[in-house]
This record gives structure tokens, C-alpha cells and sequence, in this order.
């Protein structure tokens, strides 16, 4: 049931309602360790739907263990440096669902779920309730990473980085103190702003001399007043037509300001949130539509999982082709929902593809294997 379910995900069928056609899809049926046709038809969508809501808090986290195991897996040899992308995001509910509350930023009822990625692969999918601080458990989920990580890999660098939401000073003291690099937005103030006021004034200065966008960056010691010690906050200062754009990140991270901001902390944006869009957009992470809350957090882990298959399919079987960098829906659509008659015999199952199909750049030459329109795959 589970491969039938993320087999299906993946595939572009996020309704459990959908699995009453693909129960009897011998694809499907071989992808999941069935034989194929209608007489071992796999779970009907009411078996699905009890199979959703069966999960209890233990079974979560072994789920969620088995994601961090598989990250590491994924390695051939230890990495020298991992970055950790921590985000939230807004995930709107559907009617009334166990732990619904209204989010003010969002201005709708929703779930607020917490994700961690590396690069492209995906570690932590956590769906929370939206009534909380946006960085609610991510000092325990970084701690517990950090262990994981470091029992794997003793000699690994460690950096975490995320938005202001997750700037909290309880959880960059852990990193201090534990060796974790951070660099992490942080939010605007006037003292903050005072402090920065002479590398501010000066790109003001600049963009009037030269009537042109004007980027300066610039570094201050600062520390809120319920801080124990200062900290490193870099200043981005830019002028630009439609006006002034100022952006703090604090870190603890060595290099010239800009190195560090430009180089990696807005990397973040394609290492993050292009990742969630693509887990909510093509993988429907957001249909959380179950009445237990632990039930949607189950959903979400379908999803990942999903996910987690096809960046496999794109990091390992793509590399070095055009679809290198295609996103989930784009290998969906050119190479798993594609149109096919399938013959099933006593011995074997015979896929016949046309050899035109938008996969393909070219036609294949006459005597390639799969050119063979009756052979067997």
C-alpha cells in the first residue's frame, strides 16, 4: 500500500480516489511487487484512506528517521561541508481538521508545516499547527540532525541557514557552542539601523553621484538587548529605482560580507523554497485534507517520499542529460506518464511505446532495442 500510494504521487494522482482505476494498472502492479491483472488488484481507496489514518505519534517518527537515513545513504563518501535550508511555509486547510487555527500573515486558516533540505534532497517534512512561533522545534530538529549527521560523519561541517522567522538567540548560542556555522536573516530595527546608518548613507551617496543602482555591503557588531553577546551581522545597502532595499544577515561564518551574502546565504532561495514549491505544486504536499492531524502529517510524508524518488531519478539516472535540472512535474511528463499498450501474458509484460514520443529529440535508429516495437521491456 505504501509504494501504491507514493507510486501514485509521483505519477501525478495525489486523490486516494484515483486509486480505484490504478489498483488494477499491472505498471503499477509490477511497481509495487504484484502480479499484474485484475485478479490481484492492489488496496481499493477505502483501504488507502484507513491505511492514512492508522498512524500513530511512534510511527511518525521512524518515518521521519527513515528520511534522514536515507540522506545519508545517498552519499558515496562523507561530504566535507552540509548545509542545512531551514523554511516554513503555509499549508491551508480544508474544513474542520483537528489543530486548525487562522495564521495572520497568511490571513487564512492553515497548517504551518517546517522543512529541511540539503541542496536538493530532501531530510524533514514537519507539519506543525499555525498557532506557534514559525521556528517552534527547529532548534530540537537541528540538534537532532547534528547528532545524526555527526554519528555518520565525524568530520563533517555543519551550517545552518535560514530566514529572520528562525532567528532566535537560544538557538544560535546552541550553534556557537556546538560548532554549527549559521548565517540567518534578521529582521529590521532602529537599532539595527543605527548601526548601520553610515554604510547605508554611504550607497545613498553613491546612487546620487552616479543616478545608478548602487549595491554596498558592510559588516556591524550588533546584539539585541535580551542577547547575551554581540554578534556579526552583515549590511546589504542597495539603492534601487522603485527605492531603498537594506538586508541584515547575522552569522558566525568567516569571509568578506558579500562573498558570504551574495555566495551563499541567497542560495537558499533555489535550495529551499524551490523545493517546497515543488513538493506543494507537483507533489501535492498540501492536500492535508484528512480530519487527524496525525493523519496529514502522514500525507505529507507520502509526498516527501515521492519527492524523494524523483530527485533520486533526476541526482543519479538524469545526470548529464537535458532533464538534469527538470523539475518533478517536467520528469513526470516526459518520462513516467507516458502513452503506452501494455500486453500481459503467462511470462512476461510487453510494453509497445511509439518512438516519437516528446522523451525523445530524435527518432531511434533502425536496430535500437527499443525501436523494436514488439519487444519485450
Amino acid at each position: 500500500m505504501l509504494k501504491q500510494r507514493i507510486y501514485g504521487i509521483a505519477s501525478g494522482y495525489e486523490d486516494v480516489n484515483d486509486q480505484e482505476h490504478l489498483r488494477k494498472d499491472p505498471m503499477f502492479q509490477v511497481a509495487a511487487n504484484r502480479e499484474p491483472g485484475e485478479e490481484h488488484a492492489m488496496a481499493s481507496p477505502p483501504t488507502i484512506c484507513r491505511f492514512e489514518n492508522s498512524g500513530t505519534r511512534e510511527d511518525a517518527w521512524r518515518v521521519a528517521e527513515v528520511f534522514v537515513d536515507q540522506f545519508i545513504a545517498s552519499y558515496a563518501r562523507p561530504p566535507k561541508v552540509v548545509t542545512l535550508d531551514f523554511d516554513a511555509t503555509d499549508d491551508r486547510i480544508h474544513g474542520q481538521q483537528e489543530k486548525a487555527f487562522f495564521h495572520g500573515y497568511y490571513d487564512d486558516y492553515c497548517y504551518l508545516p517546517l522543512y529541511v533540505f540539503c541542496d536538493d534532497r530532501f531530510l524533514v517534512g514537519y507539519l506543525r499547527p499555525s498557532n506557534i512561533d514559525g521556528a517552534k522545534h527547529a532548534w530540537v530538529i537541528l540538534a537532532l540532525l547534528t547528532r545524526k549527521l555527526r554519528k555518520a560523519w565525524p568530520k563533517v561541517r555543519i551550517q545552518f541557514r535560514a530566514d529572520s522567522g528562525f532567528c532566535r538567540h537560544r538557538m544560535l548560542t546552541w550553534c556557537d557552542h556546538h560548532g554549527v556555522e549559521y548565517t540567518v536573516g534578521i529582521g529590521k530595527n532602529d537599532r539595527l539601523e543605527k548601526a548601520a546608518e553610515t554604510i547605508i548613507e554611504a550607497s545613498r551617496t553613491e546612487a546620487r553621484r552616479t543616478q545608478k543602482k548602487v549595491r554596498l555591503f558592510g559588516e556591524v557588531r550588533y546584539g539585541a538587548r535580551t542577547w547575551a553577546y554581540e554578534r556579526r551581522v552583515i549590511v546589504k545597502a542597495e539603492q534601487l529605482e522603485k527605492g531603498e532595499n537594506v538586508r541584515y544577515v547575522t552569522t558566525n561564518m568567516r569571509g568578506a560580507p558579500q562573498r558570504i551574502y551574495d555566495g551563499f546565504y541567497t542560495q537558499r532561495g533555489e535550495d529551499s523554497e524551490n523545493r517546497i514549491k515543488e513538493q506543494q505544486l507537483d507533489l501535492f504536499a498540501d492536500r492535508t485534507s484528512c480530519h487527524r492531524f496525525l493523519a496529514n502529517q502522514f500525507r505529507l510524508f507520502l509526498a516527501s517520499a515521492a519527492y524523494v524518488l524523483l530527485e533520486h531519478i533526476r541526482r543519479v539516472s538524469l545526470r548529464g542529460t537535458e532533464l538534469a535540472q527538470a523539475r518533478c512535474q517536467t520528469i513526470r511528463l516526459k518520462l513516467i506518464k507516458i502513452g503506452a499498450l501494455i500486453l500481459v501474458n503467462t511470462r512476461r509484460i510487453f510494453i509497445r511505446m511509439s518512438e516519437y514520443f516528446v522523451g525523445l529529440q530524435r527518432p531511434l535508429p533502425s536496430g535500437h532495442p527499443a525501436a523494436d516495437l514488439t519487444g519485450s521491456s
